[in-house]
């Protein structure tokens, strides 16, 4: 087999059949969660009983079953070669941290303060506005590896960008998130914030560490022992996503059913902004003339969100039964096709990129 007729298919390997029907599944987890709000109301409000120091116990391990794996996954040492190839890393952070915060909570405030009035009630925009804020704070840090691959990106070089970029959200998702919900008159509840941070990015984080630095050392330095690993994890984290989807909307069900045109709603302004930051920083690539290998990623990690933490935080910070929680899983029925579009885009424009 020649050369060419391997590279597109081992390009589409990494999506595999869970990835590539991704949106798939979590519609049916809708449909399920939804179904079980409305003929056992009773089970939903016991899971919903079981919280401690604002944390729903059940939601907690799911989104811990859903987000270690990925952590294990980040290799910390990598970021040694930050300075080899600055411009990708430059744009990815400034497009993360500096911009798509501050045009996710903008679109959120355009159409549920003002496109949206009498659609819906102002408390409930609220939420809303609150569960995107959270989904434009959290970038991507496992599906891009997917994006990545299916672009041929260069993946030492993914990893620098999303080691760094969960470095960085030790420190700025908390701060980034409490601004933005107090310009929007949102209470902030700081102790449920870090306490949510802590939770969900720095005890996994450290965990996925060691846990990558006892298989590496068990096997003699070997990194190729991680991968195994976390193709065992990954059922787990499946179950820990669409579970978490369907209680979700269990909570959500008498909501969805007398307002159903309430998720194409939530959705619009996250596809807007998707496909907006994809373009900035693909062009900022361009015009940088960024090699398409390191340009492709580098738009990907900044236009995917880390739906996972977006959705523990709204929970912790709202409820399981809060319109920002349903706001975050809007994220994840829309990422996947968005993505796939994304994808084919960048494939299709590689050659107005100069090669690495």
């Amino acid at each position: 087999m020649s050369r060419e007729t391997a590279t597109p298919a081992a390009v589409q390997s990494p999506l595999g059949s869970f990835e590539r029907f991704l949106s798939v599944w979590v519609a049916v987890a809708i449909a399920a969660g939804i179904a079980l709000g409305l003929v056992a109301p009773g089970v939903v409000g016991i899971l919903s009983s079981l919280e401690f120091a604002s944390v729903n116990l059940v939601v907690a391990i799911l989104i811990w079953a859903m987000i270690y794996p990925m952590m294990v996954s980040v290799d910390f040492t990598s970021i040694r070669d930050v300075g080899k190839r600055p411009k990708g890393l430059v744009i990815t952070l400034v497009v993360n941290w500096l911009i798509k915060p501050f045009t996710m909570a903008a679109l959120a405030v355009l159409f549920f303060d003002y496109l949206y009035t009498g659609l819906i009630s102002e408390g409930a925009a609220d939420q809303y506005i609150a569960g995107l804020i959270l989904l434009g704070a959290a970038p991507c840090t496992a599906m891009v590896f997917v994006w990545s691959q299916l672009t041929r990106g260069d993946p030492a070089y993914t990893l620098v960008q999303v080691s760094v970029n969960d470095l960085i959200m030790i420190v700025a998702f908390a701060p980034i998130v409490a601004l933005l919900l107090g310009v929007t008159e949102i209470e902030v509840p700081w102790q449920t914030l870090l306490l949510s941070v802590g939770l969900y990015v720095v005890i996994p984080l450290a965990a996925g560490a060691f846990t990558r630095h006892r298989l590496v050392a068990s096997h003699g330095g070997d990194e190729a022992a991680v991968e195994p690993f976390i193709a065992r994890l990954k059922p787990w984290s499946i179950v820990g996503l669409l579970a978490t989807v369907v209680l979700l909307f269990a909570f959500q069900a008498e909501t969805i059913v007398s307002n159903p045109l309430l998720i194409v709603l939530i959705a619009v302004p996250i596809v807007i902004q998707s496909y907006g930051i994809f373009a900035l920083a693909y062009a900022a690539a361009k015009a940088w003339k960024v090699p398409h290998n390191i340009a492709a990623p580098c738009a990907m990690i900044g236009t995917s969100n880390f739906f996972e933490l977006a959705v523990a935080v709204a929970i912790g910070l709202f409820g399981l039964s809060s319109g920002a929680a349903l706001a975050t899983v809007v994220g994840v029925l829309v990422e996947v096709p968005v993505m796939l579009s994304l994808v084919a885009y960048a494939n299709r424009t590689r050659d107005r990129f100069p090669e690495s």
